[in-house]
């Protein structure tokens, strides 16, 4: 135990004492898988692209540091101080997603990333946890005044990010920020008669976009058709069948090899082959405490700002999480979406970070919510 006594009162000691310690190890534990399901996929990877051996761990390793810096120096942060950051951050995330449009690095077919010198950066990663808060404001603004179009402004934001994206295109991305948004204004008193337009509206979304975009209707076809070649897929049943309860030992597995997604979005498939399906249970436990502890730390919480930023974060940790395993065992059409925390994926790592560190300031005040309202008084 890290030594700080309750008497503590600085900073650290402060922030000791009061965070959600069960909740800041199942992300600390996630990363640490995410490095070591690296440290098995990547090689793999690596060799298939006639690339250095440590190539893919060598750059994934040089993100945790900041991804960590993210997760703790934003979990000591204020209420106050995570709203004013994501407000001024989100502009100017907004503003980077659209310029790859213009400068953006494509890589397959898709212009998502902005080179950084020998890095590349994927903006809109980090539109989730700024739109999160900024989102979870307005909503809250507008519930405080009425007068105020907080639901109207957001759902506008909404539609716009969705647009900006699905010109990438990153049909994913749009989804999750979709059903965040959704799961946010829900949480702040959606009419029933608004959850039917929804739904009908989301079911035209996902009706269009699978004639729209070829990538999207193949995807579909492949999922629904069990006779059509799915070899990704294919691979990754193969694996949870060699792998079993206890896997064929680190470094001992094949889909790796075969896999030309396996360190991003096939990682959960890598892992069963080579830890078995009780260390996936395991995960899967991990992303479950997450987001069933913060749906119980909310539930006395009177601020409804805090209310809907953890709505929105708990639904991107767990709908992304699930999104990517049930790819990986067949329950959803392939999707290119990564696996929080442990795909191979800088941007990806650094910014879910920074969704982890904004979600561990805002439960961490819930628990103190008398001592915040004697400050506010």
């Amino acid at each position: 135990m890290i030594g700080f006594g309750r008497t503590d009162t600085s900073t650290l000691g402060r922030w000791w004492w009061t965070v959600d310690r069960f909740t800041l190890m199942a992300f600390l534990l996630l990363i640490a898988l995410g490095i070591t399901l690296t440290l098995a996929a990547g090689p793999a990877t690596a060799l298939r692209n006639n690339l250095e051996h440590f190539h893919f761990v060598k750059r994934q390793l040089t993100y945790v540091a900041p991804a960590l810096i993210c997760l703790i120096g934003l979990s000591i942060l204020s209420i106050e101080t995570i709203r004013r950051y994501a407000i001024a951050l989100f502009g100017l995330v907004l503003l980077a997603t659209l310029s790859t449009h213009v400068i953006g690095h494509e890589v397959n077919g898709a212009s998502r990333w902005l080179r950084l010198g020998p890095l590349s950066l994927q903006p809109s990663e980090f539109l989730k946890p700024t739109f999160i808060i900024v989102s979870a404001w307005l909503m809250a603004a507008g519930r405080r005044d009425p007068t105020l179009p907080g639901v109207g402004v957001s759902a506008g934001l909404c539609v716009t990010i969705i647009a900006i994206l699905a010109l990438q295109p990153d049909i994913g991305m749009s989804l999750v920020i979709a059903c965040v948004w959704a799961a946010q204004y829900f949480v702040a008193g959606m009419p029933m008669l608004m959850v039917g337009a929804l739904l009908a509206l989301g079911a035209g979304a996902m009706f269009g976009a699978y004639h729209m975009f070829d990538h999207v209707r193949s995807r579909f076809d492949r999922f629904l058709d069990p006779s059509a070649e799915n070899y990704q897929v294919r691979r990754a049943m193969e694996a949870f069948e060699a792998g079993g309860l206890t896997g064929r030992g680190p470094g001992q597995g094949e889909v790796k090899y075969l896999l030309p997604d396996g360190h991003t979005d096939f990682i959960f498939a890598v892992a069963a082959e080579e830890f078995g399906a009780i260390a996936c249970v395991l995960g899967i436990l991990l992303f479950a405490l997450i987001v069933v502890r913060g749906l119980f730390r909310m539930r006395g919480e009177s601020d409804l700002f805090v209310v809907l930023s953890c709505t929105g974060f708990l639904t991107l940790f767990g709908l992304q999480a699930a999104v990517n395993i049930g790819v990986n065992l067949n329950l959803l059409p392939t999707k290119g979406m990564t696996l929080p925390f442990i795909s191979y994926g800088g941007s990806s790592l650094v910014a879910l970070s920074v969704s982890a560190g904004c979600l561990l300031a805002l439960m961490r005040r819930q628990t103190h919510g008398q001592m915040r309202g004697e400050v506010r008084r």
